[in-house]
């Protein structure tokens, strides 16, 4: 839902909450009601109408503006084809990454090789997807909920996944704020199954002291990732030395 619809919804259900009809609001504007139901189907407000009915409402333009923030839904995820569009654009899948970190287009232009017009554009795809809201002088406010992720096997994840091992693995882990640790054990698939849970909890947790931290001078954040996996697995090398392949089904599969 746009902004522009989403104000009209907000609009229509106020007024239907105080029970005002088309006819009265086209009697307190001096207009026809087939006029007034006409703008509200094309949704053609001027700012001067929109005014009048709120004032027929007894509230602010503002007090209008507020209600319908608080009215438009959060995004869980985006659809397939919208990461893809993001992944076509090394530059939009940047500025979406930034301003998901509560970063300014300020920063943003300042940091990286963008400049404010594109910077701008990208912002205004950014809304289109329902990303952010884009407000006056650039500033964002994030639409997402507390839970959004990006898809799993999707255009995003596969971005990431091809730059894990060239970027990510292949540096060092000895400096601080770093860290790399691999284990290997014998599970059951109940065991796996309370290890996976814990994962999720540390993926909360982590999502938490992103929040945490969102208000901190901006020279005190860093660009962290986490990375974690689990599956039943051999390396290989050691496959290559069975007597018999190991085709045993996960008994938690299905």
């Amino acid at each position: 839902m746009s902004q522009t619809q989403n104000l009209i919804a907000t609009l229509k259900r106020l007024l239907k909450a105080e029970g005002i009809t088309y006819a009265r609001v086209a009697a307190h504007l001096a207009l026809s009601e087939a006029t007034v139901k006409r703008q509200f189907s094309l949704q053609s407000f001027s700012l001067q109408t929109l005014e009048a009915i709120c004032d027929l409402l007894r509230i602010e333009l503002a007090e209008l503006a507020q209600a319908a923030a608080r009215n438009q839904p959060e995004l869980h995820k985006l659809s397939p084809a919208q990461e893809k569009e993001l992944v076509a654009d090394p530059g939009r899948l940047l500025t979406a990454v930034c301003v998901l970190n509560h970063w300014s287009a300020a920063r943003i232009v300042e940091t990286y090789k963008i400049s404010q017009a594109q910077c701008v554009a990208y912002l205004v795809q950014l809304d289109r997807l329902g990303l952010i809201h884009l407000m006056p002088e650039n500033r964002v406010k994030l639409r997402i909920a507390r839970d959004f992720a990006w898809l799993p096997d999707g255009p995003i994840q596969h971005f990431f996944q091809d730059r894990i091992q060239s970027d990510f693995l292949n540096g060092s882990f000895d400096r601080p704020g770093q860290q790399l640790r691999f284990h290997h054990a014998m599970l059951t698939a109940e065991a796996s199954a309370r290890l996976q849970q814990r994962m999720q909890r540390l993926l909360r947790e982590f999502a938490e002291l992103h929040e945490d931290s969102k208000n901190a001078p901006d020279a005190q954040r860093y660009g962290t990732s986490l990375l974690m996996a689990v599956k039943p697995w051999e390396p290989q090398v050691f496959e290559a030395l069975r007597r018999h392949p190991d085709a045993r089904p996960f008994a938690g599969a299905g």
